[in-house]
């Protein structure tokens, strides 16, 4: 292949690994948006292969000026895909139709990719006359950047640049590559100077929206919240939001409150003292999630707590709420004292590798809306729970609404005794949430009577009582087992979303 064409090998790496991008981007948006990752993931890849497949079939009709054709494909998934963050986050706040608008940038994308090797085929088969040669090399070099991006996305792009950024990156990539084709064939394409007017143009547009994608961010999310927002981060893991109005701040994770300052004490209280009163040795302590370390304020407020293991993944999340004034003030700095010992690492893999023995295990994790949380909610995960265990220790799982989603809390409950745990589920109304619910298991019976002997805001011994009580409407009897090979629990959840959405 002679050493002009190369540069067009080039330009299919980087289109293609644009692409990978831009359908992480649509997918990753969309599953923070709507949750349920597997639908939104499942249908932006079948959407873009088969998008694929018609591009590859228009590109049949394609007559002559083929390269004026292969920049006009550059330039279009350029602008399509740049824009692609912007205008989901814009179709979330201001139409009802947004798979509508997801799927229609994703069957805009694929076609024009599938277009793209028919094309550069031929323009490239018409002087070199080696098909062979030519298809093998199109191809390596399509599926090797689809490659880069596919590891550059998660890994790179996504925690350091965000959505917009990346975006905007990869859609200048692509009308770089048109501007390079411009110049270096320019003796091959009509109306080249109008091809150059755009493309600088545009290229001025992608560069404005990296440079300026905090302001749009700010302005996107501000639509997105209610409240005022004072911090946003984007971590390996997940978005970070936190919100302000006059004294409620709340902490929203993918879009999911996670706490609201105003009533925060009635969950954690519940999550804490309800399972740390039928523990009668309270030494070791261990919570999976957490990572506010408001959980972690309820159980120092034990004497004999001699020694507390936070596991959380997300090391950004630790790190803010341990040094952010505003949260800092609510958990009483309970992230720095002594007795606390964070583990930046997988709840289940800490698990797996665990020795110790614990009087009590707080598992207080994001509801089960995607599969890396679904796993933490399995049959097996609460098998390695067991095993961590004290034998005369209590664990306690936050279980999601009874009301609003009381398959998912069922199914929680049933898949915890079906490891041999006594469950005992309670709840409580928590204005920012509703009504919230816990299932507590151990070995032994839970039955007796409930009491508080540390300082509360909510809890008394009377109330304590009325917390194991359930109506009518938020008892689901007919759910299966969450099992790490067959996870049901995601669909009860997504199904109460959508119902309640």
């Amino acid at each position: 292949m002679s050493g002009k064409y190369r540069v067009l090998m080039l330009t299919t790496l980087i289109i293609s690994g644009c692409s990978m991008c831009y359908e992480l981007i649509i997918s990753a948006v969309s599953s923070y948006l709507l949750g349920n990752s597997t639908m939104q993931y499942s249908t932006t890849i079948g959407f873009y292969m088969c998008a694929l497949g018609l591009g590859s079939y228009i590109s049949r009709y394609f007559g002559k000026k083929l390269f004026n054709i292969f920049i006009t494909i550059e330039i279009g998934i350029g602008i399509v895909g740049g824009l692609s963050s912007l205008i989901l986050f814009m179709a979330n706040i201001y139409i009802e139709a947004y798979a509508v608008v997801m799927y229609l940038i994703t069957i805009m994308i694929g076609t024009l990719a599938g277009a793209e090797i028919p094309v550069l085929t031929r323009i490239i088969e018409a002087d070199e006359q080696n098909l062979k040669m030519t298809l093998s090399s199109i191809f390596s070099f399509d599926y090797l950047g689809g490659l880069i991006g596919s590891v550059a996305f998660p890994l790179l792009l996504l925690p350091k640049l965000g959505y917009f950024a990346t975006s905007f990156l990869c859609g200048l990539l692509n009308i770089i590559c048109a501007a390079i084709i411009l110049f270096r064939f320019s003796d091959r394409i009509e109306h080249e100077k109008i091809y150059k007017v755009i493309t600088g143009g545009l290229i001025i547009l992608m560069i404005s929206g990296m440079v300026f994608a905090d302001n749009i961010s700010g302005a996107i999310e501000g639509g997105l919240y209610r409240d005022r927002i004072i911090l946003i981060e984007q971590t390996p893991y997940q978005k970070i939001v936190m919100t302000r109005h006059k004294d409620d701040t709340r902490l929203y994770i993918d879009g999911n409150c996670q706490f609201s300052t105003a009533d925060e004490y009635r969950y954690h209280e519940a999550l804490v003292h309800v399972p740390m009163s039928r523990v009668q040795n309270r030494e070791n302590v261990l919570i999976l999630g957490g990572g506010d370390g408001m959980a972690v304020r309820e159980v120092l407020k034990y004497q004999d707590v001699k020694s507390i293991d936070l596991v959380d993944l997300d090391q950004e999340m630790i790190r803010i709420c341990s040094t952010d004034e505003k949260i800092t003030s609510i958990n009483q700095k309970s992230l720095l004292n002594e007795k606390l010992h964070a583990h930046v690492e997988d709840a289940y893999e800490y698990l797996e590798n665990n020795k110790q023995l614990y009087d009590l295990i707080i598992v207080d994790l994001p509801d089960p809306n995607s599969e890396s949380l679904n796993k933490l909610y399995s049959n097996v995960f609460y098998r390695l729970c067991k095993s961590a265990l004290a034998e005369k220790g209590v664990m306690v799982v936050q279980s999601t609404s009874p009301y609003y989603a009381k398959d998912a809390f069922w199914c929680i409950n049933k898949t915890i005794a079906s490891e041999g745990l006594k469950v005992k589920p309670y709840h409580l109304e928590v204005p920012a949430f509703g009504d919230w619910g816990f299932n507590m298991a151990s070995r032994q019976e839970l039955d007796g009577d409930y009491s508080v002997d540390v300082e509360t805001k909510y809890l008394t011994d009377e109330n304590m009582a009325s917390l194991f009580t359930f109506g009518k409407d938020e008892i689901s009897e007919k759910v299966a087992i969450n099992q790490l090979t067959k996870p049901v629990l995601m669909q009860y959840y997504n199904t109460a979303v959508d119902n309640w959405n």
